[in-house]
């Protein structure tokens, strides 16, 4: 009984301790949040003090500036930290940077148009007057042949007359020569052929026509006097058309001869209809900016009219040797010639992020292929970007209105073995004034690195890494500090 009161005894005496020393430690861990939190004024950043109160300035109540939350990896000074449920409040989201084959959405409009090769003008050749027209009005269909006109004419009263001399004379260079001058006004071999076996001439013409068509223009009426060269008809032949677009002249390096397009038109829901292009007008219209493109279509049952409306979507893919970066257009932030995005820093549960000045390449829409600055699998904010840079501008740290930094990323290989390597290269880079990111990479031994070359340089960087125990490509560790290094970060061979 005795040493079983005694084992009671000793069970409470720890436990009481074990409180005892969870307690001290909640209290130590909350008074070093405490004092890590700092608090600032919405309307003038550069307030800072430890402790709530009101802006000396404005007197609005003072705001905290960071979470009291930790996070188990070395930052940079300038990134952004938000508490969970901040970031879920801004509603911010994030995306994995990765390649793809760019391709651009073309949105083209555009009218249908007669081929204009197909239209043609039924002219006089000679004086007269138009004493029976056969075509009345624009919109009639034309045949090849047909009787359009008939006309009084004293030339060809003239000319007939000397064809039915040539063949009493019976002289061939005569009647070869009566014979071309009535085809030269457009008289056909079957009424010269008609004039000869009758032997009669008519002081009336009929007038065939010489290509067939639809009536676009009606130029003369009964009873008026033409002379040669004056238009009686004008005729298109729809049964092949173009289709006209618009194209900007950000959107014509897209575009080339050949391609295929595909496009509806307004009046006729529901029917698709395609062609190529066959010509990309090189002058643009100094008014509206945009080029003519055209597209040649077969029209056989006639449905596509001229100046019918016609949309067209192409999606043109860039001509680029191999895949590209492409990130939203949701993700950027542009403020003057500087594009930025924010990057989320890698390895930490609490959102961390970090601006980045890129280089963008061609739009796509809804996306841009990024040139330079972002890396294949780096994590970016692509909603809720305005409320990330929000938050660096009351903290006064690099933002969209305050590029405090000009950042350069570089890439150093640098060589480890284990995550204890990863920690203390990163820390070896970080502990240098104008580093603002690294993250090294065990599987490529690359450490990626934003840095401010007006502070330091990729030298200046390589220096620290090797004289932390780890070689770069432009410098060897000390074997005496390398030697030193646990047993399960030796990577030397």
């Amino acid at each position: 009984m005795a040493m079983k009161t005694k084992a009671i005894l000793i069970g409470i005496t720890i436990l009481v301790a074990g409180l005892t020393t969870g307690c001290k430690n909640a209290s130590d861990k909350n008074a070093a949040n405490t004092e890590a939190q700092v608090w600032t004024c919405s309307m003038h950043p550069q307030i800072r003090q430890d402790h709530p109160g009101k802006c000396p300035i404005c007197a609005m109540n003072l705001i905290p500036l960071k979470t009291s939350e930790s996070i188990d990896h070395p930052i940079s000074a300038d990134a952004i930290m938000l508490s969970k449920e901040a970031a879920a409040l801004a509603d911010i989201r994030t995306s994995t940077v990765g390649r793809s084959r760019p391709v651009k959405d073309l949105y083209l409009y555009g009218t249908i148009q007669p081929d204009e090769r197909r239209i043609h003008s039924l002219v006089s050749q000679v004086n007269g007057r138009i004493e029976k027209l056969s075509v009345n009005f624009a919109g009639e269909t034309i045949r090849k042949g047909q009787t359009v006109a008939v006309i009084y004419s004293s030339d060809l009263l003239n000319a007939q007359q000397e064809l039915l001399e040539a063949v009493k004379l019976q002289q061939p260079a005569l009647l070869l020569a009566a014979r071309e001058k009535l085809r030269l006004w457009k008289l056909t071999d079957r009424q010269i052929a008609a004039i000869e076996q009758s032997g009669n001439i008519s002081p009336l013409t009929e007038m065939i026509a010489d290509a067939g068509g639809i009536v676009t223009a009606k130029k003369v009426e009964q009873g008026e006097s033409v002379g040669p060269g004056s238009v009686l008809f004008d005729l298109a032949d729809l049964s092949s058309i173009w289709a006209v677009f618009e194209a900007y002249e950000a959107d014509l390096p897209y575009l080339k001869n050949g391609d295929r397009v595909e496009y509806t038109v307004t009046a006729l829901p529901g029917q698709l209809f395609s062609g190529k292009i066959a010509f990309i007008d090189p002058v643009l219209d100094k008014i509206t900016r945009t080029a003519k493109v055209r597209v040649e279509t077969a029209n056989p049952r006639l449905q596509l009219k001229p100046e019918m409306y016609i949309n067209a979507r192409i999606q043109a893919s860039l001509q680029l040797s191999g895949d590209a970066i492409v990130i939203p257009k949701t993700a950027i932030l542009w403020t003057g010639p500087r594009s930025i995005v924010y990057v989320k820093q890698p390895h930490t549960d609490t959102p961390v992020f970090q601006w980045r000045n890129i280089e963008l390449g061609p739009s796509l829409g809804d996306a841009y292929v990024v040139v330079s600055g972002l890396n294949e699998g780096e994590e970016i904010v692509t909603n809720g970007v305005f409320a990330v840079d929000a938050s660096a501008q009351l903290e006064g740290k690099p933002s969209m209105m305050n590029s405090q930094k000009q950042t350069t990323h570089a890439t150093l290989t640098v060589h480890g073995a284990c995550g204890m390597c990863k920690t203390r290269i990163e820390e070896a880079a970080l502990g240098l004034k104008g580093v603002t990111e690294a993250t090294w990479n065990g599987e490529t031994q690359e450490l990626h690195l934003h840095f401010d070359s007006a502070q330091t340089s990729i030298k200046s960087i390589s220096k620290a890494i090797s004289g932390a125990g780890h070689d770069t490509e432009l410098d060897k560790a000390d074997d005496a500090v390398y030697n030193a290094l646990p047993g399960c970060c030796l990577y030397r061979e």
